[in-house]
C-alpha cells in the first residue's frame, strides 16, 4: 500500500484571521502553529508545507499569564564577548508585540527551511487593521 501526498498545485491556501485580544499568547501561538503547518487540513504531509496564511490582529493585547509579563526575559546574543541582551515580556510587548508573537509562533514550528517557509506566512498586528483585504480572509474562532 502507498501513502498518498499531495502535489504542490493540489494545496489549496486560505487566509485566516485570528484576533488576539484579551486571549492567551500561548494558547493562540499554538493555534497559529497548527494552521501554519497544515495540521488542520485531511492531506496534511510532515515534509511539505501545506499550511494556510494567518494574520494575527490585536497582538497588543495579548495576555500573560501568572508573573511572566514581570519576570519573563528574552535574550539574543550580537555575537561578541559580553553581548547577551535581554529584555523583560512586559517592555517586549509595549514595543514591539509582533516580535514577542513572532518568538512564540517560530517556536512551534520546525527548525529547518520548511519551518521558515511557514513562517513567512504568518502576518502580525498591534491594532485592529490590516492591509490584506484583498485576500478575502475569513475569521478563525479559538
Amino acid at each position: 500500500m502507498k501513502t498518498w501526498t499531495p502535489k504542490k498545485g493540489e494545496v489549496e491556501r486560505k487566509w485566516l484571521v485570528i484576533d488576539a485580544k484579551d486571549k492567551t499568547l500561548g494558547r493562540v501561538a499554538v493555534e497559529t502553529a497548527r494552521i501554519l503547518r497544515g495540521k488542520h487540513k485531511p492531506q496534511f504531509a510532515t515534509h511539505m508545507d501545506s499550511g494556510d496564511f494567518v494574520i494575527v490582529i490585536n497582538a497588543s493585547k495579548v495576555r500573560l499569564t501568572g508573573k511572566k509579563l514581570s519576570q519573563k526575559m528574552y535574550y539574543h546574543y550580537s555575537g561578541y564577548q559580553g553581548g547577551l541582551k535581554t529584555i523583560k515580556a512586559e517592555k517586549l510587548l509595549k514595543e514591539k508585540p509582533e516580535k514577542m508573537f513572532r518568538l512564540a509562533v517560530r517556536g512551534m514550528l520546525p527548525k529547518n527551511t520548511l519551518g521558515r517557509m511557514q513562517l513567512r506566512k504568518l502576518k502580525i498586528y498591534p491594532g485592529e487593521s490590516h492591509p490584506h483585504e484583498a485576500q478575502k480572509p475569513e475569521t478563525h474562532q479559538l
